[in-house]
């Protein structure tokens, strides 16, 4: 099986910058891209950041020169690199990992897989 965990959400002060981790385990053949989602409380989820195999990135407007997302292909981990947080991006932050999973006696399936979920909360 594989398993996405997420780390590194708190309850921060405004101005002040954040690290997120995830890290994906498991019967792992290959991960494409990576991502990370927020969910603020009466909100849709929505995209933060998503990187692919190859370090290319796509960022909504509103993290846009504040957050940078990056990948340890070794390590099988995403970071989200958060500086200059504001109240406006308390969310739970999810990531998310495509992920082709070995399977026995049977080719490689390929999934999203989600973690549960880190807290961020920017208040003063």
């Amino acid at each position: 099986q594989v398993q996405v965990v997420e780390s590194g959400g708190a309850l921060v002060q405004p101005g002040v910058s954040l690290r997120l981790s995830c890290v994906a385990s498991g019967s792992i053949f290959s991960i494409n891209h990576m991502g990370w989602y927020r969910q603020a409380p009466g909100k849709e989820r929505e995209l933060v950041a998503r990187i692919t195999s190859g370090g290319s990135t796509v960022y909504t407007d509103s993290v846009k020169g504040r957050f940078t997302i990056s990948r340890d292909n070794a390590k099988n981990t995403v970071y989200l690199q958060m500086n200059s947080l504001q109240p406006e991006d308390t969310a739970v932050y999810y990531c998310t990992a495509n992920i082709m999973r070995v399977r026995y006696n049977a080719p490689p399936i390929q999934s999203d897989y989600w973690g549960q979920g880190t807290q961020v909360t920017v208040s003063p």
